[in-house]
């Protein structure tokens, strides 16, 4: 039996020296960890203080609100008129009470949105860069009864003025602009024929 007793011996000591080297690795992992986590917030927290980029505290993010607007079937400017277009439009905007607003002159934006798009052809409504003109056209018309001005879009092909009061008002224009809460114009249906 003495030679059993050794064996026997060695064992419990091979099994408490791993159960040793298995605590001190997790010590070691959750040490590290809880050093790299104090360091990233270490750094975050040093940012803050220097003013080194500041982040801006922004506003709770809302869901927009989408009014919709009846499908409209409007007559295209091609020659011999036998091309129209029917455009679902929604209007994207800040809050619930915009959209009311914009309901209270949805007569008068349906006009001008009419009127818009009797002026363009089928050619241009075709091109990605119609729509998006057309677009930023709409979301001028739907702003103007509200008092926001849009800023014309510029194209490519327009030389930029040189006058400095052209300047100061594109200036202003899109100061107003950034406060419209008219955000953008979405094409739910776009169909030419």
């Amino acid at each position: 039996m003495s030679a059993n007793q050794p064996a026997a011996a060695a064992a419990p000591a091979k099994s408490k020296k791993m159960l040793i080297i298995i605590i001190a690795v997790l010590v070691l992992v959750l040490a590290g960890g809880g050093a790299a986590a104090f360091l990233l917030m270490g750094k975050k927290n040093a940012e803050d203080e220097e003013g080194a980029a500041p982040a801006r505290k922004e506003a709770p993010k809302v869901a927009p609100t989408f009014l919709p607007m009846e499908n409209m079937v409007v007559n295209l400017a091609d020659p011999g008129g036998d091309r129209f277009a029917q455009i679902g439009i929604t209007v994207e905007v800040a809050d619930a009470k915009t959209a009311d607003q914009v309901k209270q002159y949805m007569p008068s934006i349906r006009s001008g949105v009419l009127l818009l798009v009797s002026q363009r052809t089928s050619a241009e409504l075709l091109q990605r860069e119609g729509k998006e003109k057309l677009a930023h056209d709409i979301l001028r018309e739907v702003s103007k009864p509200l008092g926001y001005t849009v800023p014309a879009k510029k194209t490519r092909k327009e030389p930029a003025a040189d006058d400095e009061e052209s300047e100061e008002d594109d200036r202003a224009a899109r100061r107003k602009a950034a406060q419209n809460p008219v955000h953008r114009i979405l094409f739910s249906s776009f169909i030419i024929q």
